[in-house]
């Protein structure tokens, strides 16, 4: 039988904040204090302070600090012992069948005041409150035991051959063809909320849609993507190449849905989409990543894509990329055929 794994005390933490600022090796920490190495690395990268408003000599590893903040995470993660009421609510829940997915999504839908995400839920289940109620019963595989992390860890999704940037036409890539889009997600630091923005850029003539999204879920994302491209005729968005973030692998729906083809880039290749990484960075120059965008309103990213469309370009030889959208808007237009008359 393995031994029982322990939280680091304050003791080994302020060991760990000596040993940090004498730059001693995290493998030699490890042996002295008997820890697994990936336990004092975890630890020093959770627990290191730093703040944009000190300078950065500043910054490090302080084991009070530490100590503090696990405390403090842990006290979260206690939420229904301190708030019986809330408690009921959740355990009545899952007496009712409820899984701690619907319970907490419920919970954000209804705008509950206090609330609790899922993985709090199935903490409380198998703690020693939740077992001795037995609400493990009550969840749908029925497991007394919680299964393993690595066991509990999403599977990457995956992405049809078919659709790999590999097969994308050459006319596509050397941007002879127009109305073919680029996609990717900015986000911003964590501790501001998951709010984020889907940038699409065409690629011939650079015009920019910004879009926000409260989260990275991939149908609300998709969703809002769709929405953005429909009302554009079918030649003004033949295709969209995305990376292989989760946020994307609602893809089929946007093929099946308003026939516009997907591609996707290699894995960890971000730079087989430049234009809207590029974009990217443009962009941040007024969305900064350390920037609260939660309240930001859809008419002020309405005036920074307007922004950013309307300022002359030098590789469209100084056009603006409204002006090269509208003209290959108009070109497309005019080699379609009319109709016959009858």
């Amino acid at each position: 039988m393995g031994a029982v794994y322990t939280q680091l005390s304050l003791k080994e933490r302020r060991n760990i904040e000596d040993w940090w600022h004498a730059k001693v090796p995290v493998r030699e920490m490890a042996r002295v204090l008997k820890r697994h190495k990936s336990t004092i690395h975890r630890e020093i990268k959770r627990n290191f302070w730093a703040d944009d408003a000190f300078p950065k000599k500043y910054a490090g590893y302080f084991g009070h600090a530490a100590q503090l903040r696990t405390q403090k995470r842990r006290s979260v993660q206690r939420k229904l012992i301190r708030h019986p009421d809330l408690c009921k609510a959740v355990v009545d829940r899952i007496k009712l069948g409820w899984t701690p997915e619907q319970i907490g999504n419920r919970m954000i839908f209804e705008r509950a005041s206090t609330r609790v995400c899922q993985e709090t839920i199935y903490r409380y289940i198998y703690s020693k409150e939740g077992m001795a109620q037995e609400l493990w019963w009550y969840l749908p595989e029925h497991r007394k035991a919680r299964r393993p992390r690595r066991a509990r860890k999403r599977q990457a999704p995956k992405f049809d051959r078919d659709v790999s940037i590999l097969f994308r036409p050459d006319d596509v890539a050397h941007r002879r063809q127009f109305g073919h889009w680029e996609a990717d997600l900015m986000l911003f630091k964590q501790n501001l909320g998951r709010t984020n923005i889907t940038s699409l850029v065409e690629r011939v003539s650079r015009f920019t849609v910004l879009l926000k999204n409260p989260n990275k879920r991939t149908k609300p994302v998709m969703g809002k993507i769709m929405k953005a491209v429909h009302d554009l005729p079918l030649l003004a968005r033949k295709s969209i190449t995305f990376d292989r973030g989760t946020e994307f692998v609602s893809w089929p729906h946007l093929q099946a849905e308003i026939g516009t083809q997907t591609w996707f880039c290699d894995p960890s290749s971000p730079w087989q989409k430049g234009t809207v990484e590029n974009t990217n960075r443009r962009v941040r120059r007024w969305l900064p990543r350390k920037r609260d965008i939660t309240n930001m309103t859809d008419h002020e990213l309405k005036r920074l894509c307007d922004q950013l469309n309307n300022t002359p370009r030098k590789c469209l030889g100084w056009k603006t990329p409204a002006e090269v959208f509208r003209e290959k808007m108009m070109e497309e237009i005019g080699r379609r055929p009319y109709p016959r008359r009858q």
